[in-house]
């Protein structure tokens, strides 16, 4: 069957009086009269055949049929908006989706995202934060930022650096710190992996180590460092990652031992194939990392 082709004025009109439910609110968005909005949405209504508004004194009335079309109609011109906004000075916009575990996205990558940007200012970011569980299936994620042992299930993982974790907390508690063993007397913040204080405390040799299993948990670094910084207790996190507050003196590190109980990791999933922006972000990313490892002195 033939379609015709509907008038794209029409469709507008529709969309926009659907929205406001008045003619006269959707002509002042469009920048048009009420008579041309109202002309255009009967236009439409002719060529389908049916009512899309039942015309109250005050206002309109979405039917049946205009709210079986209405979502089309919009999700169209969002996605035609989307792909224009892609279109900048003839050249094409990329967007990536990127979910990242939300301790690595404030410690590590926003402080250094304005470098991708200048670098590539034709690939827009979609940045999602998470506390370490990520579905990229479910999310349509390109990359997504982990952190664990690189095993994943059908993915591709590519080893970023480790996170080595230590005790930070504010100057006022770390004075009252003279030894590993002290710890035992402040509350010590924990993560949902309840393994973390007891490695570090063998690390510390402190053969009787304080049992950690009551109190808040916390599902990310950057609450428990939060709460860190308000003085509730001890944090057991990856000082690369607070290094701000480190140079500032508003937390401490009052021990050197730290442990290594996984690495950050650029995943995908092997099903997603490598568009040029995902190409640019890895390259990117990875140089960054080199570079950081260059200054720090030390190398993964």
């Amino acid at each position: 069957m033939v379609r015709q082709f509907l008038p794209l004025n029409g469709l507008r009109a529709f969309e926009a009086s659907a929205r406001h439910l008045s003619f006269t609110r959707a002509a002042i968005e469009l920048c048009v009269t009420q008579a041309a909005v109202s002309q255009q949405v009967k236009g439409l209504e002719k060529r389908l055949g049916v009512a899309l508004f039942q015309r109250l004194p005050r206002g309109l009335k979405i039917t049946a049929e205009g709210e079986a079309l209405l979502p089309t109609v919009t999700a169209s011109f969002d996605q035609m908006a989307t792909t224009l906004d892609r279109i900048e000075a003839g050249q094409v916009r990329e967007l990536m989706f990127l979910g990242v575990v939300g301790t690595f996205a404030v410690g590590w990558l926003l402080p250094r995202l304005a470098d991708f940007q200048q670098r590539h200012p034709f690939i827009d970011l979609r940045i999602s934060t998470n506390n370490n569980r990520v579905d990229p299936a479910a999310e349509g994620l390109d990359f997504a930022i982990r952190f664990g042992s690189g095993s994943w299930h059908r993915t591709d993982a590519q080893r970023l650096f480790e996170a080595p974790l230590s005790p930070l907390c504010i100057p006022k508690l770390a004075d009252d710190l003279r030894s590993p063993a002290d710890l035992a007397g402040v509350t010590l913040l924990r993560s949902y992996r309840t393994d973390e204080w007891s490695t570090w405390f063998a690390a510390a040799g402190v053969p009787a180590a304080p049992q950690v299993n009551a109190g808040i948990v916390f599902d990310s670094s950057v609450g428990m460092m939060d709460a860190a910084l308000q003085g509730f207790g001890v944090a057991l996190a990856p000082p690369s990652m607070f290094s701000r507050h480190l140079c500032s003196g508003a937390i401490v590190q009052p021990f050197a031992t730290a442990i290594s109980l996984g690495s950050y990791w650029l995943t995908r999933l092997q099903s997603r194939p490598v568009t040029p922006a995902m190409r640019a972000f890895s390259d990117w990313i990875f140089s960054e990392v080199e570079r950081s490892a260059q200054l720090s002195g030390r190398s993964d």
